[in-house]
Parts: structure tokens; sequence; C-alpha cells
């Protein structure tokens, strides 16, 4: 971790309106450090979702600022937050989302066919990741052919093969056993400190937030603790 600011956040406000005002981000300042392995922890209906997606730019706040590696993301047209999101962000979500027709090589290769990476050069890359998330031998296999724990791996993989700046994760862990909950939780860890990028994951899993860098924590759209793990594992 460093003490560069890869993300800073002032004044973040999310307002929808239906019928009455329900302010589901309220005036939220926060920075995260390049390489920080932080969660967003906090009740249901506490705004973590909605902090997650202006964070991702899958939406666009009310009022406030979001500087993403010191560009201004609020004042980026859709196309300039579509390619910044391409770029410098990955996803893992709490369901996979792969692609049934297509094996686990074919789906961690699309984010890179998609931006014109040569067939040979996506296969070349998307086969390293299949090996560093231990799913080499099963680079064959179509997703009703791998366990949730494998399906999960896959997923990562997808998320890390454009190298992205930062990896957010809603619940990755939410779909799994104690066991593959683990499992996943070491893995991230360890691309974390590997490739120094910087992981920002919601979840409910107190256990796994205790063993974050850092643990922020929701309350009615407020952040109401900012606390750092002494020693995280």
């Amino acid at each position: 971790m460093s003490d560069e600011k890869i993300i800073q956040i002032r004044n973040l406000t999310k307002i929808y309106e239906n019928g009455v005002e329900i302010r589901a981000i309220d005036n939220v300042d926060m920075d995260i450090e390049t390489g920080e392995f932080l969660a967003i922890v906090g009740p249901s209906g506490s705004g973590k979702s909605t902090l997650l997606h202006q964070i991702a730019l899958l939406d666009t706040p009310t009022s406030g600022t979001i500087l993403l590696k010191g560009e201004d993301t609020t004042k980026m047209s859709d196309k300039q937050r579509s390619r910044m999101r391409n770029e410098e962000l990955g996803f893992i979500f709490q369901y996979h989302h792969l692609l049934p027709d297509f094996n686990a090589l074919e789906n961690v290769m699309i984010p890179l066919l998609i931006k014109g990476i040569r067939r040979s050069e996506a296969k070349k890359v998307a086969l390293q990741l299949l090996e560093e998330v231990g799913l080499i031998d099963r680079a064959d296999h179509r997703t009703n052919q791998l366990s949730g724990g494998q399906n999960q791996r896959v997923a990562i993989a997808r998320a890390l093969v454009n190298r992205p700046s930062i990896v957010i994760g809603d619940e990755p862990t939410g779909n799994l056993d104690t066991k593959n909950s683990d499992s996943i939780y070491e893995l991230l860890r360890h691309l974390n400190r590997e490739h120094k990028q910087t992981f920002i994951l919601v979840t409910h899993d107190l256990s796994m937030a205790a063993k974050t860098d850092r643990i922020i924590t929701l309350v009615d759209g407020k952040i109401a603790e900012d606390s750092r793990n002494v020693s995280p594992t």
C-alpha cells in the first residue's frame, strides 16, 4: 500500500425521488490509497451498493466529486466514463455471470477480444490468469462442469485480465460456503499483494471484512466508522 490516493471522494450525495426524497448517499468524504484492500460494510439499505456503483462509474451522483487517479469522473462524458471503467476497473459479483456457452478459457479471453487483442495473445494472457487462480487444468470446462467456487475463480480471472488498477467486489463470496469463501478471500488477498492492485469489497461477511486493511461502515448513507485493522491476514 502506498500513500498515493487512487480515489478521492468529496461531498458525494445520491438522492432518489420516489414520492419522497431518499438520500442513499449523504455527503460522503473518503480517500482510498493505491494498493489498499478494504471492505465496505453496513446493514441492508445503508447505501453500500449505491456507493459501490458510484465508485465503479455505473451511476452518476446527484452532487459531489469522485476523482479516480486524479481525474474528475463526474465531469466526464458517458464515453469517457466507459473508457475509464474499461481500462481501470475490474468487477467481481456475487453471482459469477459467466457465459454458459463458453468454457473457462473463453470466458476469461472475452474482455481482451472485445478490446481488439489478437486471439493468440488473448489466449496466452487468459491462460496465465487461469494458472494464477489455480484453474489451468479446467480451462476447457464449461460453467456447468465447474463448482461454484471454481466458477467464481474464473470470474476473478476475467475481472483481472485487463490488469485494472482497481478491483471492485460486490459480495464476492456471498454465494459460497465457508470453505470456498475462505479460499476466495485468500486468493483475492494474494492478488492484491502480488499485483499491488486496489481492492474494494462490499460484504456482509464481517469475518472476511476483519481480515482486510480497512473497514468503512455505512449507516443511512453516511460513514459511521472508518477503521484500520491492526494485523490483517
